[in-house]
């Protein structure tokens, strides 16, 4: 079974970036979703070396922090000297070696008397650091119900969702697990994973321990509830399958709408009798 190391996840609020001490690759600027790194010429790091292979591993950048991950086919890669067998979380400061190559996971910091952040992103001066351009993510975790209502999670790589506050997902409800379940990209959808929760984890109402999530299901963990949409194919809540309709809400519109309607026909309804008055 696939789970996070048990580390607090980054929660770091400003820019992270990747700095090679060696000079092996100019330091890159991480952005938010999946940053890939090897030998491959579209990878987010491309580095060369006989001991690397085309995809080495990945950094998912999140909303929350920074995981680093092996995926199949990927390479050795340590961090702070410990191996990364699947995925591991990162903080500030932390040393990567990617199979011969040594990097460190550090913050931009912003030169000394440049303007503030959001100015100086779009200054003249290069600060040296190459920005990759943002990898959208395929899928979109999107709250129906519960405390994630209304709310949208972007799902570039693995993403672990309970009550603990290190999950990349935290949801403060006492009937949800510490760490309730872990769901990843695979093919067309996601699959999930339920990290034995007490309440269980389900997919359109089925309580599963793993199964697969396409565009269009409904995900709940107890009360909690979420439907997965691609950004290619945006599908509004109340299409989720599995899912209840409150019908209510659309009926109170519907009858909204027919109150000028019928205050007009019995306006005009009243002056045609008044004409049929004898004078």
């Amino acid at each position: 079974m696939s789970a996070l190391h048990a580390r607090a996840v980054a929660h770091e609020s400003e820019e992270m970036k990747l700095v090679f001490p060696n000079g092996e690759h100019g330091q890159v600027l991480l952005s938010a979703g999946v940053n890939r790194i090897g030998t491959a010429a579209e990878g987010a790091v491309v580095l060369s070396g006989h001991a690397l292979n085309p995809l080495h591993c990945e950094i998912h950048v999140t909303g929350t922090g920074a995981n680093l991950q092996v995926p199949q086919g990927g390479g050795p890669v340590a961090v702070n000297g410990k191996p990364v067998e699947h995925i591991m979380a990162l903080r500030s400061g932390d040393q990567i070696d990617i199979g011969a190559v040594v990097a460190t996971f550090a913050p931009l910091e912003p030169e000394r008397g440049t303007a503030a952040p959001d100015v100086a992103r779009h200054a003249d001066e290069d600060t040296g650091a190459t920005r990759v351009r943002a990898a959208l993510p395929r899928f979109v975790l999107r709250g129906i119900s519960g405390a994630v209502a209304d709310r949208a999670f972007p799902v570039g790589g693995p993403v672990v969702i309970g009550r603990a506050p290190e999950c990349d997902i935290t949801l403060p409800d006492d009937e949800i697990s510490r760490r309730h379940a872990l769901v990843k990209p695979v093919g067309d959808g996601l699959s999930v994973e339920d990290l034995d929760s007490s309440n269980g984890t389900y997919i359109n109402d089925r309580r599963v321990q793993h199964g697969f999530l396409s565009p269009g299901d409904a995900l709940r963990l107890d009360a909690v509830s979420f439907l997965l949409v691609a950004p290619e194919l945006d599908i509004p809540p109340d299409a989720a399958r599995g899912t209840r309709i409150d019908a209510a809400p659309v009926a109170r519109g519907a009858a909204r709408r027919w109150v000028p309607i019928m205050l007009v026909a019995a306006v005009a309804l009243a002056i045609a009798l008044f004409a049929l008055l004898p004078g």
